[in-house]
């Protein structure tokens, strides 16, 4: 899938708060309708079998109960996407990244082959529809949900190139897959965010900490002779770049991936680097990008959300612009687009107790016509309007009301982009009243189970308020999108 993450260390946010965030899109020419759920420990089997790959996997047993944003209509698989446990770790998977022949021809996708002129099928590896489900049940810290899905890989395989990031209150943890079977993993510095478009992003790695003390690396066993025995160490001076080793560079990326990232750097450090005119150290079709910066000031959810929004406003390049080269807009694939599912912010945060500690931020639709929603994600039920979904377009589903909003924004932007603007701060600034609300009551409230209440009503009164400002902003939209219909008429009947 196409998708854009960022990731903030508790040094680099406003709170403390260890931040993971990524936009679910889309292939292209399709949309897939999402919704927020709990699954709760009893709905995970003894074994497991992936739809698309047909592997079997024996599941360890006491899971514990994790959120979800699994696919609302049956039929491929789970895909879980992003979700957080009952022990406030949290995990998003999957960013679709790049790889190159060289280590594709060494360790080769595990592709699952169907049975056919009297051969037995072979099962796959696992992929995106599978890992948060199979990781994120077992595991009590970020460091556990790279080992695991580390021995998971090494057994099963992969079909498929992919980075994950786990978190908890303390570390965040980005892994990237390599090949059918190897793997790298980097701690996110702590006072650093980290940018991630679709291709393998970690451009520098210690394997002697990696294969050694583990303190901030780490990767498969046998890493350092799968790189000598394949010659994928490309460095002059013996320092290993994993983009040059395992990744990619292809003509592309700098359509495709890169200008991602740019933006989002360019954003968030403004004043850092030169990343404009014939003088920029970064442009859009950089390949040295850097995967983590320090920001020049300290990141809110708000600024997370706009950087997974963005469509490259200020820049030549945004398709909605009416200034420019007109052959410039839209010359680059924009983060916040039409196939956007979903968009998960999970927040840690360290200066609340346990019980209401994780926040999880969702967003529906085209992120560059939504709002972004905070719910406690430590519950065993979510508010209908976020998990109703099914396949039946319905204004009583907030993923299909985004949805309405998002296309009729688009297809009548200059009138309705005041509406969209003023829904995002009504809903942002409304729900962040009603979370600092709850926090008091189960902060004045010493009983467990009535704590546990209060999070299940705050997210219900969210849910209410967000109901309320979606449906007032769908009428605005529509009106605008109505009144500008080409068989309109300006002279009345009376």
């Amino acid at each position: 899938m196409a998708c854009t993450t960022i990731l903030v260390g508790k040094n680099a946010s406003y709170d403390g708060s260890t931040m993971i965030a990524r936009n679910d899109d889309s292939g292209s020419g399709h949309f897939t309708a999402k919704k927020f759920v709990v699954v709760p420990p009893e709905e995970h089997p003894a074994v497991y079998k992936s739809v698309l790959s047909h592997v079997e996997i024996p599941l360890p047993g006491n899971a514990l109960r994790m959120t979800a944003m699994p696919n609302a209509v049956e039929g491929k698989g789970i895909w879980a996407a992003s979700g957080v446990n009952a022990a406030n770790v949290g995990m998003t998977a999957t960013e679709t990244i790049t790889s190159n022949p060289r280590v594709l021809g060494a360790d080769p996708l595990v592709v699952y082959q169907p049975a056919r002129d009297g051969q037995p099928e072979v099962p796959g590896g696992i992929g995106e529809e599978d890992i948060v489900y199979l990781v994120l049940p077992y595991i009590h810290s970020a460091r556990e949900g790279v080992q695991r899905l580390g021995s998971l890989l090494k057994e099963y395989g992969t079909y498929e190139m992919n980075g994950i990031a786990f978190q908890d209150v303390d570390e965040i943890w980005w892994l990237e897959t390599i090949g059918g079977h190897h793997w790298i993993a980097r701690r996110v510095p702590d006072d650093v965010y980290v940018v991630m478009p679709n291709q393998l992003g970690i451009d520098a790695f210690d394997l002697d900490d990696a294969l050694g003390e583990q303190k901030n690396f780490m990767c498969s066993a046998d890493l350092r002779e799968f790189i000598a025995e394949n010659h994928l160490d490309l460095s002059l001076n013996g320092k290993l770049n994993p983009r040059d080793a395992f990744g990619s560079h292809e003509d592309a990326d700098h359509v495709y991936n890169t200008p991602r990232a740019w933006f989002m750097l360019r954003y968030l450090n403004p004043r850092t680097k030169v990343w404009d005119g014939p003088n920029a150290e970064y442009g859009p079709r950089s390949d040295d990008l850097p995967w983590c910066m320090v920001p020049e000031k300290k990141l809110t959810p708000e600024d997370v959300k706009y950087v997974l929004s963005s469509h490259y406003q200020g820049t030549p390049y945004d398709p909605y612009a009416s200034y420019g080269d007109p052959a410039m807009r839209g010359a680059y694939r924009s983060i916040g687009i039409n196939r956007n599912d979903f968009m998960a912010l999970i927040q840690m945060r360290p200066d609340v107790p346990e019980a209401y500690r994780a926040v999880e931020w969702i967003a529906y639709a085209s992120n560059a016509f939504n709002t972004m929603v905070p719910f406690y994600a430590n519950v065993t039920e979510t508010p209908a309007y976020l998990a109703c979904t099914t396949k039946e377009v319905s204004t009583d589903s907030f993923y299909w009301v985004s949805r309405m909003i998002a296309a009729m924004a688009d297809a009548s932007y200059s009138k309705s982009l005041i509406h969209v603007e003023r829904y995002e701060l009504a809903v942002l600034s409304s729900c962040r009243a009603l979370l600092n609300q709850y926090d008091k009551l189960q902060a004045a409230e010493t009983d467990p189970a009535k704590q546990a209440a209060l999070r299940i009503a705050g997210n219900e009164a969210i849910a209410k308020a967000l109901k309320a400002h979606a449906a007032d902003t769908l009428d605005k939209v529509l009106f605008e999108l109505s009144s500008g219909m080409k068989n309109a008429y300006s002279r009345s009947d009376a």
